[in-house]
């Protein structure tokens, strides 16, 4: 558990479940993909993996452990998952034994009020999980109205998203839309009055830090990265926090001719966890198993797999109005990022 100076601490999200379904093989190279605040990438040093972490956010380095680096069990790269397969052969250590992506934004960036991530904490529009590339101000101030509703309602599953489209363009019409409690207000301006569950900026933030950092797209490319990656019994597996994420990944896994899902229906945390984690409350796992060249991919629960039958049998404990994403639709994108 990493603490962040005056946040909360950091706890990798299913750890057990993790991995237990990547099966972590004594001097094998394991992918991070996503390494964050590094609590995955020690555990799977501690079980006695070699790990290649990936990140776009430069700042995480200060996270690496010196020792793991030292003894070359641990490389580092910044860089977006998306491209992985040539991230391990550039170092020189693939086929992998597993791929691990732990999607979305991480605890340590929401709890950064400078990064622009939060409608809690006031900070800049931001909202890149890397140094560079158009922001959400960009997108909020440029965007035409018909684009913001769509980014919205595509990326965020939010039902108001023409109403709050509206608002946006009303607002910066009189000044540009600059931070992110603004924006937080703008949008709960534009919710009809009445109780509600979540806060109204919710679903607008998510939408528009996935269109940001094409994380759908990324997604998907990273998918395909892995297949190519892993090696012949090597293991995948993917903690999705929404449903688009989850859907692409459920998709990927059914379509693959070289992969066979591990996970029938996705895994969830435990009610211990989420009390101690409440991040975790919105994780789904889905793990899938690298096929033996020329062997033809099986659908999940053709054959029990020892890490959920671990988990039957208690040895780790688990919980028991938008189109699907289908492809990255980069022409919302390119709209804006032409102007």
């Amino acid at each position: 558990m990493t603490r962040i100076p005056g946040a909360a601490p950091h706890a990798p999200v299913m750890l057990a479940e993790c991995l237990a379904h990547l099966a972590v093989k004594p001097q094998a190279w394991y992918l991070d993909g996503t390494f964050g605040a590094g609590g995955h990438t020690r555990a799977l040093l501690e079980a006695g993996g070699n790990v290649l972490a990936l990140d776009r956010d430069p700042s995480v380095t200060r996270f690496l452990p010196e020792d793991a680096l030292a003894s070359g069990r641990l490389r580092f790269v910044e860089g977006n998952f998306d491209a992985l397969d040539r991230h391990a052969a550039a170092a020189g250590v693939g086929p992998l034994a597993g791929v691990l992506l732990d999607l979305g934004v991480s605890s340590m960036q929401l709890d950064e009020a400078e990064r622009g991530f939060s409608f809690r904490h006031p900070g800049p529009l931001d909202m890149r999980m890397g140094p560079t590339g158009l922001c959400a101000a960009d997108l909020v101030n440029s965007a035409s109205q018909e684009e913001l509703a769509s980014v919205i309602f595509r990326y965020g599953e939010e039902r108001y998203s023409r109403r709050i489209a509206r608002r946006i363009v009303e607002a910066r019409a009189k000044a540009p839309i600059t931070t992110t409690d603004e924006l937080a207000e703008i949008i709960a301006r534009a919710y009809p009055p009445g109780p509600r569950r979540d806060h109204p900026a919710r679903r607008t933030f998510q939408a528009l830090r996935v269109a940001v950092n094409d994380e759908l797209g990324a997604l998907e490319r990273a998918l395909a990265a892995a297949e190519r990656a892993l090696a012949p019994g090597g293991r995948l597996v993917v903690l999705t926090y929404h449903s688009l994420e989850d859907r692409i990944v459920k998709r990927a896994f059914k379509s693959s001719a070289l992969l066979t899902p591990l996970t029938k229906k996705p895994l969830t945390a435990s009610p211990e966890e989420v009390a101690a984690n409440p991040r975790a409350r919105a994780a789904k796992l889905r793990a899938a198993e690298r096929v033996p060249n020329g062997a033809a991919a099986t659908d999940a629960g053709s054959g029990a797999n020892a890490a959920d039958d671990a988990a039957r049998a208690g040895r780790f404990t688990r919980g028991a109005l938008a189109p699907p994403h289908a492809t990255p639709d980069s022409t919302l994108i390119t709209l804006w990022e032409d102007r």
